[in-house]
C-alpha cells in the first residue's frame, strides 16, 4: 500500500470535485477529502447515491458538501459550461479534480466489440473527462495550488487481451494526464498525475472478475493514502507521474 499518513487538516479550505462520487472509490475519496477539511463537490449520475454520501459527510460533522447530478454519458457542451459557471459563482475557484467515473463496457475480443460499445466507453471515460478538464481548468488556475488526479488502470499501462475499449480508454487517460502535466508545468499552479487503484473491493471489480473472492481485495477506504497525498500540498511539484495505490 502507498505509504503516506495525512494530517487531519491536510485539505482545510480546499474545494475538490469528485466524479463518480456516489459509490466505490469515488465515495471513499469524497469522504476522505471531507474528513481532512475539504468542501467536496459530489458529481455523479445517480442522485440517490450522491445524497447518501452527502448525508454521511454531514453526519460526521465535516464541511458541507454539494450534490451535482450530472450524466457524463449524455451531457452536452453547454452543460459543462453551466457547471463551471455554477462552481465559479458558488465557490470562486477549484483546488482539486478527481476523475474517478468510468465504465467497463463489454470485455471481449476487439473483433467482437461493436463500434457502439467502443464509442460509449470512450465517450464516458475519455471525451467527458476531457470536457470536464478543459472546462474547469480556468477555475483550477485560480487556485494557489491545484491538483488534477486521473484514475488509470494496469490495463492502461500495458495492453491486455479482452479489455477492449476500457483498456484503450485508460491508455488515453494516461495520455491526457501527461499532455496536461506538460502544458501546466512551470506555467500554472496546477499539477496532473494518475493513480492505478489496483484490485479493490468495488462493484466494478466484481463485474470484471465475477469468479474472484472480493474479500481478498482491499476496501476503497484502504487505498486512500495516495488519493490524499496527491490532492494535498505535500505533493506540490509532483507532476506528470503515474502512481499505484497498492
Amino acid at each position: 500500500m502507498f505509504d503516506y499518513s495525512a494530517r487531519p487538516d491536510l485539505l482545510n479550505g480546499r474545494v475538490i470535485l469528485v466524479t463518480g462520487a456516489g459509490r466505490g472509490i469515488g465515495a471513499a475519496a469524497a469522504k476522505a477529502y471531507a474528513a481532512h477539511g475539504a468542501t467536496v463537490l459530489l458529481l455523479g449520475k445517480t442522485e440517490a447515491n450522491l445524497t447518501q454520501v452527502y448525508d454521511e459527510i454531514e453526519a460526521a460533522g465535516h464541511p458541507q458538501p454539494a450534490v451535482i447530478p450530472f450524466n457524463l454519458e449524455t451531457a452536452l457542451p453547454h452543460q459543462y459550461d453551466e457547471l463551471a459557471a455554477m462552481i465559479e459563482t458558488e465557490f470562486g475557484h477549484l483546488d482539486g479534480l478527481l476523475h474517478n467515473a468510468s465504465i467497463i463496457g463489454p470485455r471481449t475480443p476487439l473483433e467482437q466489440l461493436s463500434g457502439e460499445n467502443f464509442m460509449r466507453v470512450m465517450h464516458v471515460n475519455v471525451n467527458a473527462m476531457f470536457m470536464l478538464t478543459s472546462t474547469l481548468l480556468p477555475l483550477l488556475k485560480l487556485s494557489k495550488d491545484a491538483s488534477v488526479v486521473f484514475t488509470s488502470s494496469s490495463v492502461g499501462r500495458k495492453g491486455r487481451a479482452y479489455w477492449g475499449a476500457y483498456g484503450v480508454s485508460k491508455f488515453a487517460t494516461e495520455g491526457l494526464m501527461q499532455t496536461l502535466a506538460d502544458e501546466v508545468d512551470t506555467v500554472a499552479p496546477v499539477r496532473a498525475n494518475s493513480i492505478n487503484p489496483g484490485a479493490t473491493r468495488t462493484s466494478m471489480r466484481a463485474q470484471a472478475y465475477p469468479g474472484e473472492n472480493p474479500l481478498n481485495n482491499p476496501t476503497p477506504e484502504a487505498i486512500m493514502p495516495v488519493y490524499l497525498y496527491l490532492m494535498g500540498p505535500d505533493s506540490t511539484g509532483v507532476n506528470g507521474q503515474a502512481f499505484n495505490a497498492q
